[in-house]
């Protein structure tokens, strides 16, 4: 086992609670949190699968994949406060 397959687990099991938070979370923020750490999730595991393949295609799909999901974190924050500043 290397420090690639704890990482792989580490994240999966990051995903899973958040999974958990999405479906009981008491508010629309704690949902919001969710769904940001299983995106943010799956990025990740995109990010060690290349590095366990060691194939450089998946550099571009996760620097796209991060700065959509950071859009989309801010778009979910702006949407949940009612778009007050």
């Amino acid at each position: 086992m290397t420090f690639l397959d704890i990482g792989l687990g580490a994240v999966v099991l990051a995903m899973i609670i958040a999974t958990y938070r999405i479906l009981r979370g008491p508010s629309s923020a704690d949902r919001a949190a969710g769904a940001d750490v299983v995106f943010f999730g799956f990025v990740g595991l995109v990010a060690l699968l290349g590095l366990r393949l060691e194939t450089d295609l998946v550099v571009d799909i996760v620097l796209a994949g991060t700065l959509v999901g950071f859009l989309a974190a801010l778009s979910l924050a702006r949407l949940i406060t009612g778009g007050k500043r």
